[in-house]
């Protein structure tokens, strides 16, 4: 019978949710849910000094927003609690002095100054000091109450071998291994030995982690040999890497530009948009061809072997490109719903036809935060150089300007259903009687109701959305302009 598979995100609570992060429990999400399991989120938050208040309240946040649901966790409990790790103290102090007794592990006495010495020189790092004290050394110690931590007897002899399902086999020497601490000073566990515990006694069967723990896992293995535990399946995941304005690639961080979900939000990126994308970090499916997928999709197909070994690049102009088509796809209730926020910066003042506008928007856009330098213009004609007017390219002189518009004022004035088509037509007709090109008519037309050389939508577009009285009087103001 097939073991179900039991997959896990456990983050420590130390600020904001990293896309590394991020995608972490997302394939750990989709592992579980394609394959009928369960997922569990923990909180390791052991390890006080990092520890951010609010911490654990983004990251709840960041998973609901995502819609990356778990099974059990801090606040849905399930029969394998408590899910912080501060909470499981006792937990982990009983383990630890099983393995005490059974002389797998030792206390070890030194004090921070013996440590730092013993990383003076060529091998550093702790040299196995306490490893071989008497017992009755030990018990006195311990009865004046000298601090000490719980130190791992790693087996220094030989090779320690594990499998990875991403990276293959991986083997270290280990006389190149270090007695770990399993419990520190203050009785709280190191992540190298409290997650050995909870992923036991909660049944996780895979792991899904940077590729950061592929070296340290091998004094993990010798840890869940020591209690007599059956390893889980390891999925260690490439780094993502960020590209500079030079080129040049390093791990992603925040030189780069946003790199937490929080921050991508909040530029207006769709959580639909950055899951999607952040799901093809590393992973690709069947179909190399197909980018846009939902995360029903994504649960559908997701195969774990596809995950690739080589370093993922994060692109944002390809995150840009993947959003638009996310924003294009919204019903324009939606769009409203999620651009209002956007729009209600600038603009203060009612507009003659919002849904135009709302219309403009949505297929010009990538990212929300675009929004409001986009349609600023429509809360109040800027001032602009006048002599913009006057185009080479449109055709256009100041002369000519002067014409077009007091022609197009008198004819607008007369235009009773003020809507795109008719006011194109009467343009059209404006530009006929003038004996101008149609285009040198809406480069005037459109630089004098908006002050801008680029903008959201053709002059008669924008003008639908100012309104007739609105539109007439920037002509009038541009035309008085030209004198």
């Amino acid at each position: 019978m097939t073991k179900k598979i039991v997959s896990r995100y456990a983050p420590s609570p130390t600020g904001y949710m990293h896309i590394g992060n991020l995608r972490t429990a997302l394939y750990s999400f989709l592992f579980a849910r394609h394959s009928d399991g369960k997922f569990i989120l923990r909180i390791e938050d052991t390890d006080r000094t990092r520890f951010v208040e609010g911490a654990e309240d983004v990251i709840n946040q960041t998973l609901k927003i995502a819609n990356l649901t778990y099974d059990e966790g801090p606040d849905k409990g399930g029969e394998n609690g408590p899910y912080r790790q501060s909470e499981r103290k006792e937990i982990y102090l009983e383990y630890a002095q099983k393995l005490i007794d059974e002389g797998k592990a030792y206390y070890c006495f030194c004090s921070k100054e013996e440590l730092e010495a013993m990383n003076d020189g060529e091998n550093s790092g702790y040299n196995g000091r306490c490893r071989e004290r008497s017992r009755e050394e030990v018990l006195h110690l311990l009865s004046t109450n000298t601090p000490f931590v719980v130190r791992f007897k790693m087996n220094h002899e030989g090779t320690t071998t594990y499998h990875d399902n991403v990276f293959g086999d991986i083997s270290i020497e280990n006389n190149t291994l270090q007695d770990i601490v399993l419990i520190k000073s203050d009785g709280y566990p190191t992540y190298n030995f409290a997650h050995i515990i909870d992923d036991h006694l909660m049944g996780v069967t895979h792991v899904v982690r940077g590729n950061e723990y592929i070296t340290s896992t091998p004094q993990y293995v010798q840890i869940h040999e020591a209690l007599g535990w059956e390893l889980p399946e390891y999925y260690h995941l490439p780094l993502i890497m960020g590209k500079d304005e030079d080129g040049n690639v390093s791990k992603l961080s925040k030189r780069h530009g946003a790199v937490s979900f929080a921050d991508l939000t909040a530029l207006g990126y769709l959580p639909e948009a950055i899951i999607n994308y952040v799901a093809l970090l590393g992973w690709h499916p069947d179909d190399d061809e197909q980018e846009i997928f939902s995360l029903e999709e994504l649960i559908k197909i997701f195969n774990p072997s596809h995950i690739r070994k080589s370093a993922a690049i994060f692109d944002y102009d390809k995150l840009k490109w993947m959003n638009a088509k996310y924003i294009s796809a919204l019903n324009l209730s939606e769009f409203k719903e999620i651009a209002m926020p956007y729009i209600e910066r600038v603009l203060t003042n009612e507009v003659a036809d919002f849904d135009c506008l709302l219309g403009l928007l949505q297929p010009r856009i990538q990212i929300l935060s675009e929004i409001p330098e986009k349609i600023e213009f429509f809360q109040a004609l800027p001032e602009f150089d006048i002599n913009l007017l006057a185009n080479d390219k449109k055709k256009t002189t100041l002369e000519s300007a002067r014409e077009i518009l007091k022609t197009a004022l008198a004819k607008l004035d007369l235009v009773q259903d003020w809507t795109n088509d008719v006011l194109f037509t009467e343009l059209n007709a404006v530009a006929e009687q003038l004996g101008y090109k149609s285009m040198s008519v809406m480069w005037v037309i459109r630089l004098a109701v908006s002050g801008n050389v680029v903008t959201v939508g053709g002059a008669t577009e924008i003008m639908q959305v100012l309104g007739k009285a609105e539109s007439l009087t920037r002509l009038a103001t541009t035309l008085e302009r030209l004198g």
